[in-house]
């Protein structure tokens, strides 16, 4: 299985945030790939990107997005075939977006810090329960540094369920 990670407006595709989950997807066997998206702050162009590359995609995947990222992750989803969608603070029902409502096609998982003030974590309330999807409310900021372990868990489990209902191969647990 590969893992896509996008990145958020004003960040770059290897920060440390995505390095840190990008290592837990390798322990689990996956391989990775990070978008680079920073020549465009275009969110739209970003999710056209996105489908270009999944779409050639043989193996399951899942993708992976924070902030900006999170937008382009679950519009991406909406259109390919992706085993599961791990959304970072996602910059949902935000002004100026062109899409305003979303669909679940798979398995979404959302964290989002309280202290969040660039994304109101009132956007993934609203989608969680208009999706039914999970939703984890932390204590952090729109960054989450200050949360990263809990994200690391967190994503750990995600990829747990993925693997026990996907067939995942890992190196954890053995």
């Amino acid at each position: 299985m590969k893992v896509f990670f996008s990145h958020g407006k004003e960040s770059g595709p290897w920060g440390s945030k995505i390095k840190r989950l990008a290592n837990i997807a390798e322990e689990y066997g996956c391989s990775v790939d990070s978008i680079d998206y920073s020549d465009t702050p275009d969110p739209d162009l970003r999710v056209e990107r996105l489908v270009n590359i999944l779409k050639d995609v043989k193996e399951d995947f899942l993708l992976v997005g924070s902030s900006m990222g999170g937008y382009v992750s679950l519009l991406a989803s909406e259109t390919v075939n992706t085993k599961g969608v791990f959304l970072l603070a996602p910059a949902l029902f935000m002004p100026g977006y062109k899409q305003q409502s979303y669909t679940n096609k798979t398995q979404i998982e959302i964290v989002h810090g309280w202290s969040d003030d660039i994304v109101p974590p009132e956007n993934s309330i609203k989608f969680a329960k208009a999706v039914d999807c999970s939703l984890h409310l932390i204590s952090g900021d729109h960054r989450l540094n200050s949360s990263i372990e809990t994200v690391a868990i967190l994503f750990s489990q995600f990829l747990t369920a993925q693997k026990a209902a996907k067939g995942v191969s890992s190196k954890r647990g053995r």
